[in-house]
């Protein structure tokens, strides 16, 4: 049988467990993975490019499981009353090819995207970081919040959104969290002002500025998200000239990501090189970082793994019947074939 997690399921799991206490968990879960970096197989996602949005399929497989994901990204959809980002993925055992998992994975893209971009700010900010800048206060801003709280210590989010409504919500569904304090700012300026961290998060599928390269004083850390397909940044390039640049994988981001402005040689570090050791994350209290984040396959593979365990140890989810079971294998026939049951059409 294949576990299935349908939203519901992972609704009821995450407000028993509570969503920082899945962040964090899950972010270990992507650095366990990220360490093991070589053992994976790796390359860019699939993509189905509109004028409208984009439709991707993102694999991973480190030899014992093999894991997709289905995700969307339609800036449009909020305008129509549906999601902008929506997801399934899939986990299956390498030696049979057998699914172990189907499951939801948009409530676990916004998961898995928040604990990946803590998880690159604990190696990256300066220490002691507690101010961030949050610019764009949409679907994945509350998972941004939470992760920076709760792994890095943030306690104040500067929070700026073109549409009030989003902070507005923003500050309402965070409002109950001990030890965190939402500002909303009037402008993007505003928010950056004093912040040690700042994160961009916008939806729109275009080559915009949302930063300015005068915004960004020395020592800052940029965890640049919305940015992730081709045609759509968030940072002034400059910016990039200027700063230590960390993504999740290189051939990838060079097409998607903030990097995409820039010479395809322009330098970069994986973050699992910086995770690893083998890199720093940063090199001086004054060095402006940049967090090129677009998401890659090995996180959702992270992700799934992560909700597997759960759904073994703690009953997550219930059994699918999504593959047949004979008594004999190569009798595929039989589980149409029974007596009385008519085979051919009857007019």
């Amino acid at each position: 049988m294949t576990r299935f997690i349908d939203v519901p399921d992972l609704q009821r799991w995450l407000r028993q467990r509570g969503v920082a206490a899945v962040l964090v968990d899950l972010a270990a879960a992507i650095r366990q993975d990220f360490l093991r970096w070589e053992a994976f197989e790796k390359s860019p996602r699939v993509a189905s490019h509109s004028p409208v949005g984009v439709i991707e399929l993102m694999p991973a497989c480190d030899g014992v499981l093999y894991g997709f994901k289905y995700v969307n990204g339609h800036p449009k959809n909020a305008r129509e009353g549906k999601l902008t980002v929506m997801a399934f993925g899939l986990l299956a055992e390498v030696d049979t090819g057998y699914p172990l998992l189907l499951s939801e994975m948009t409530l676990t893209t916004a998961l898995r995207t928040a604990a990946t971009s803590a998880l690159a700010a604990q190696a990256m900010a300066r220490p002691g970081a507690r101010c961030m800048a949050l610019i764009g206060n949409g679907a994945q801003s509350e998972f941004q919040s939470l992760a920076f709280h709760a792994l890095l210590g943030v306690d104040r989010i500067q929070a700026y959104d073109i549409d009030p409504a989003g902070t507005t919500r923003l500050q309402r569904n965070l409002a109950q969290v001990p030890g965190l304090r939402i500002e909303a700012m009037p402008s993007v300026e505003a928010a950056v002002a004093d912040a040690d961290i700042i994160t961009t998060v916008t939806a729109d599928k275009r080559q915009a500025t949302i930063l300015s390269d005068a915004m960004v004083p020395p020592g800052v850390h940029l965890n640049a998200v919305g940015g992730d397909c081709p045609g759509k940044t968030e940072l002034d390039p400059a910016i990039l000239t200027r700063a230590r640049v960390v993504v999740e994988f290189a051939p990838q981001t060079r097409a998607e990501g903030e990097i995409q402005q820039m010479a395809a040689d322009f330098p970069v570090t994986e973050l699992w090189q910086v995770l690893a050791g083998q890199v720093p994350g940063r090199g001086s209290a004054d060095e402006v970082t940049v967090f090129d984040s677009v998401g890659f396959a090995l996180e959702d593979f992270s992700a799934l793994r992560f909700l597997y365990e759960q759904a073994v140890a703690a009953g997550v989810g219930r059994d699918l019947a999504l593959v047949p079971r004979l008594d004999d294998p190569r009798d595929l026939f039989s589980l149409v074939c029974a007596p009385g049951v008519a085979l051919v059409g009857v007019a």
